[in-house]
């Protein structure tokens, strides 16, 4: 990739992409204050009410919530297509989906269905937006790089993801309408391997070679592997959705989902090992963290396909959620952030005319010492999260790491904004 190519310029202000990044945190950190609450019995079934509360914090309250924060944020940059209105329109989307996820995490612990229903029209109003000013984007994109497709699939699999979600929490909120819960396992594929993963791989594409010093991804690759796991993701569904027809359609699409998220993990494993600077990196240890997780929650899945094993998809929940997803979430926000907070002291200095003023660089803005803590915390909070799904009394222990560990992104996202506040109230 080359930075020359960005269009800096179009940079929204920093608030639209950080009330989305500074939310987030706290939603993992009231996960964990869950788990400590209710202890082992939250790991003891996929359909504990405050598993499922868990799992929505965090999903939704933080990997959609960075999600979203960062695509307002890179489709200016990277795409040259700006959101329009981007402070009203992120404001408005960050209400919603703020709003939407807390009533539905407190609907699911208490079950009160009275809030279920503003939780769907709340959440589906926010996405709705979200989807509608991305796609509105994309079609008016200039640039052609694979970023385009992949993001355009991904925001395709959000649609997806949400429909769903939307029927599921329907039956839990009007007594009237019976709980499809055969759907539940499409919402969470859909939601990882279609929405976060494509996004990811997309992503990827831009700043793994800009941030990491790698080569390019292979211009095969780029083209062909979201479109190559959409597909597969289609097969797979259509066998889930018609068992009795289309059933000889499950192998082939769930062994072209793992065949290409395990491609795209040793691709960038291969790429981050060759990267032209070999130096110290906290960010490419969370890629490789969230890359090995992916491999392990493909192994399971190709494992529990051909038997029965116990745990099977709490474990695969674990590795794809806080191992993949949440760590190249938390390793995405180490770089962008301090690129932004450098980016827009550089352009506020400009704009008062003080070229000449030296503003802190990005190890400056986020120290590393900060972040390589905040990784190790993680890091154990996976361990001993994936430990309690086969021996429940580390349920409280994994939660109380995961909660310092997010509370200390929090922090360190916090001390990221607050060296740009005290540089612009300087001027």
């Amino acid at each position: 990739m080359n930075p020359a190519a960005l269009s800096l310029e179009q940079t929204p202000p920093l608030s639209v992409p950080m009330r989305f990044f500074l939310t987030a945190p706290l939603f993992v950190v009231a996960a964990a204050a869950v788990m400590l609450w209710y202890g082992p019995v939250v790991l003891s079934s996929r359909w504990m009410p405050s598993l499922l509360a868990v799992t929505h914090f965090v999903t939704l309250g933080f990997l959609a919530m960075i999600m979203i924060g960062a695509v307002q944020q890179l489709l200016p940059i990277l795409m040259a297509s700006p959101v329009p209105r981007p402070q009203l329109t992120s404001r408005a989307i960050h209400l919603l989906l703020t709003t939407g996820t807390l009533l539905l995490g407190t609907g699911m612990l208490t079950g009160r269905a009275g809030l279920f229903i503003p939780a769907m029209v709340s959440l589906g109003a926010g996405l709705l937006i979200f989807i509608v000013v991305v796609a509105y984007c994309l079609i008016h994109a200039r640039s052609s790089h694979a970023t385009v497709s992949a993001m355009a699939l991904a925001i395709t699999g959000l649609a997806v993801t949400s429909g769903i979600g939307l029927v599921l929490a329907g039956g839990y909120g009007l007594a009237f309408f019976q709980l499809p819960r055969y759907l539940t396992d499409l919402h969470l594929v859909w939601g990882l391997l279609g929405w976060v993963g494509l996004l990811v791989i997309g992503i990827a594409y831009q700043v793994v070679p800009m941030f990491q010093l790698t080569s390019n991804y292979p211009a095969v690759v780029m083209r062909w592997l979201p479109r190559g796991l959409f597909l597969a993701l289609l097969l797979w569904s259509v066998a889930q959705l018609f068992p009795a027809s289309y059933y000889w359609l499950e192998l082939p699409g769930g062994a072209g989902l793992a065949a290409g998220y395990v491609s795209f993990a040793v691709i960038t494993l291969l790429l981050q090992q060759r990267r032209r600077r070999q130096v110290s990196d906290v960010s490419v240890n969370y890629w490789r963290l969230a890359l090995v997780s992916l491999l392990l929650a493909m192994v399971l899945w190709g494992v529990d396909g051909l038997t029965t094993l116990q745990h099977a998809e709490l474990l695969f929940g674990v590795l794809l959620v806080l191992g993949f997803s949440m760590s190249v979430v938390s390793g995405m926000l180490y770089k962008i952030v301090p690129f932004l907070v450098w980016l827009h002291l550089n352009n506020h200095m400009q704009a008062a005319g003080r070229w000449g003023e030296k503003i802190p660089n990005m190890k400056q803005i986020l120290p590393e010492l900060h972040s390589r803590w905040q990784f190790w915390l993680q890091f154990a909070a996976l361990l001993l999260m994936l430990g309690a799904v086969l021996w429940p009394l580390l349920t409280r222990p994994a939660a109380a790491c995961l909660l310092v560990a997010f509370a200390l992104l929090w922090w360190n996202l916090l001390e990221g904004v607050r060296v740009y506040l005290r540089y612009v109230r300087a001027v």
